[in-house]
């Protein structure tokens, strides 16, 4: 089993129910973009070009989820270079629009999140692994593509983890 079948089993046990999944398309891009809002208004300029910590994150994201997998790693690179130029413009506003803007966007997501857990009668990945944290936009982009129609011998891997990681989650909540 590769890394990226690990990391994305393990983050899969917690999101088993398909109601969760379709509330983590909406949940998830909207905690990432508001992130990326957020940090997009540090930053310094050397030689005339501006680094902000929104940069420097999504490509620390970019470079890690490479290193896990190319082809998902490529996309998210893509998606994060959409996003970038729009959430820098949300970081260009004065500080009340700037701030009330990112953080309803992160509210707002957290409340798609947290009402997918409701669903799923479980609680979310990052409370008992950090990395879930990381891993959460790479499993959104995977559903998606493999509600396409492609990697599907990935998706029965991951599945097939993913569902014996769960029974015995649940094995050790009821003994509890």
């Amino acid at each position: 089993m590769t890394k990226l079948e690990q990391l994305l089993s393990q983050y899969a046990a917690y999101h088993l129910d398909q109601k969760n999944i379709y509330t983590h398309f909406i949940g998830i891009p909207m905690i990432v973009f508001s992130i990326i809002c957020l940090t997009a208004r540090a930053g310094v300029i050397i030689s005339g070009v501006e680094l902000t910590l929104a940069l420097v994150l999504l490509l620390a994201s970019c470079i890690y989820y490479l290193s896990l997998d190319r082809i998902f790693g490529l996309i998210m690179l893509v998606i994060y270079a959409i996003a970038y130029p729009f959430a820098y413009k949300i970081a260009q506003l004065d500080t009340t629009g700037w701030l009330s803007l990112s953080i309803g966007i992160f509210v707002v997501g957290w409340v798609f999140q947290f009402v997918g857990h409701f669903y799923e009668k479980k609680k979310p990945a990052f409370t008992d692994d950090i990395i879930g944290l990381a891993i959460g936009p790479l499993f959104v982009l995977a559903e998606m593509v493999f509600m396409l129609g492609f990697r599907k011998e990935l998706e029965q891997r991951i599945l097939e983890k993913a569902r014996k990681q769960r029974a015995a989650m649940d094995v050790k909540t009821v003994n509890i």
